[in-house]
């Protein structure tokens, strides 16, 4: 797969993490963007979604900033996993909000990355931030070869 362009690897390697990731089917998200080192995904809370205080359960909001990082740091073809993450919760979500979460590299050397993640709603209002550490295997591809 070494014949594709940055480009190409990351829309290679979004499409067949989608067909994989069966979290990220389920709880609708969709990716909007990806490229080199960085993913933009969104999702829609719905009232499953919903802890006892009728806002978006912080898990929810994780897995969103979670996947994102997971777009981008794997949208250079070589299998990356998480090795750490912190998350700050600044703002509530609420049922029927669309949440964004744009997540971009912010180090690569060797086998260690450093991505940040931003998660906003509809009108722009940060929800959550999100740091990821990230740990590569190299020479295993992200996803199988089509």
């Amino acid at each position: 797969m070494t014949d594709l362009s940055p480009q190409d690897m990351a829309e290679h390697v979004r499409d067949g993490m989608l067909r994989r990731d069966r979290m990220t089917r389920s709880f609708g998200m969709q990716v909007l963007d990806i490229a080199p080192g960085r993913a933009t995904l969104h999702m829609r809370v719905r009232e499953d979604m919903l802890n006892g205080h009728d806002t978006c359960h912080g898990g929810v909001i994780s897995t969103l900033a979670d996947s994102a990082f997971a777009f981008a740091c794997n949208s250079h073809g070589e299998l990356t996993v998480a090795s750490a993450f912190t998350i700050d919760f600044l703002a509530p979500a609420r049922v029927d909000d669309l949440l964004t979460a744009h997540s971009h590299e912010v180090s690569k050397a060797g086998r260690t990355g450093v991505y940040d993640t931003e998660v906003t709603n509809q009108r722009g209002e940060r929800i959550a931030v999100f740091r990821g550490r990230s740990h590569t295997a190299k020479g295993r591809p992200a996803v199988p070869a089509a």
